[in-house]
C-alpha cells in the first residue's frame, strides 16, 4: 500500500515531468498532463514554486521548471552524464548518413531526448528534438528500447498503458506486438511515420552494465529517403555505433 508521503511525491513527480518540455505550460495544462486535479496542480505548483523547483512567469501566468533543478541537475550530471560517451556516435551517424541523429534515455515509461545533430541533408524531421519525451513504444528510440525488455515487463506495459487514446490504432498492443517481433528479428526498430506522416525514424538500442535496454540511438527523415535498400544499410550502421557505445558505457 501507497504511504502519504510517497503519493505526494508521486504527484509532484508528474507535475515537474509535465513541464520538461521547457516551453512553459499553464496551471490547466499541467493538471492535465499529470492526471491531476486543477487545485491539487496548483497547490503543488505553488509548493514547488517556493522551494525554487519551478518558476512562474508573470506575464504570460505559465509555469517553467526552475533553478533549483538546474543545480541538482549539475550535480547529478556528475554521475549520470553518459551523453559526453554518446556525443561521438550522434555525430558520426549525422555525418555519414546526412539524416538527423539522436541519443536519447529512457526514463520510466519513456525516453527521452538527449542529444541532435543534423546531417547535411537539407529537408529534417522534427518530431524529436532535446527534451522531447515519448511514451515506449511511440517513437523509434521507445519502440527499440520497449523490444528488447524482458517479455514480463513489456507484457505488463501493455496490458496497463492505452497508447490508442493519443496516437491512434497504430499503437494498440497488437500491432506493437507484431512491431516489437520485427524489431528483435531485425535488430533495429522502424517507425514508418506513424507519429508524423512522411517522417520515419529508426533506432538501435544501447545496454547498460545489467544487460538492459537503456539508451538508443536514432536516426530520422523524411520517407524518400528510406528505401528498402538504405533501411538495411542505416540499420547495420546504427547497430554498429550501439555496439561500440555499450562496451563504452559499460567500461565507463
Amino acid at each position: 500500500m501507497t504511504s502519504a508521503p510517497d503519493h505526494l511525491v508521486g504527484r509532484a513527480a508528474a507535475v515537474l515531468r509535465a513541464l520538461s518540455h521547457g516551453q512553459g505550460s499553464t496551471t490547466t495544462e499541467v493538471a492535465r498532463a499529470a492526471g491531476l486535479a486543477r487545485p491539487t496542480a496548483h497547490r503543488l505548483l505553488t509548493a514547488l514554486g517556493d522551494e525554487g523547483f519551478v518558476d512562474r512567469d508573470q506575464r504570460t501566468g505559465q509555469w517553467h521548471l526552475g533553478p533549483e533543478l538546474y543545480l541538482l541537475g549539475e550535480v547529478a550530471a556528475q554521475r549520470y552524464d553518459v551523453t559526453e560517451h554518446a556525443r561521438a556516435s550522434v555525430h558520426r551517424l549525422a555525418e555519414a548518413t546526412g539524416e538527423s541523429a539522436f541519443f536519447s534515455a529512457r526514463r520510466g515509461d519513456e525516453t527521452v531526448c538527449l542529444l541532435r545533430e543534423d546531417g547535411s541533408f537539407p529537408i529534417r524531421s522534427f518530431v524529436l528534438y532535446e527534451g522531447a519525451r515519448f511514451p515506449l513504444g511511440v517513437v523509434s528510440a521507445g519502440l527499440v528500447v520497449l523490444s528488447f525488455l524482458p517479455d514480463r515487463d513489456i507484457a505488463e506495459y501493455l496490458g496497463r498503458v492505452d497508447l490508442t487514446q493519443r496516437w491512434g490504432a497504430a499503437h494498440s498492443a497488437d500491432e506493437l506486438r507484431a512491431r516489437i517481433a520485427r524489431t528483435r528479428e531485425t535488430g533495429f526498430s522502424l517507425n514508418p511515420g506513424l507519429v508524423v506522416e512522411g517522417s520515419w525514424g529508426l533506432a538501435a538500442a544501447v545496454f547498460g552494465r545489467s544487460g538492459a535496454p537503456a539508451w538508443a540511438l536514432s536516426l530520422t527523415g523524411v520517407a524518400f529517403r528510406f528505401p528498402p535498400d538504405r533501411l538495411t544499410e542505416l540499420g547495420a550502421l546504427l547497430l554498429r555505433e550501439a555496439h561500440a557505445l555499450t562496451r563504452k558505457l559499460s567500461s565507463a
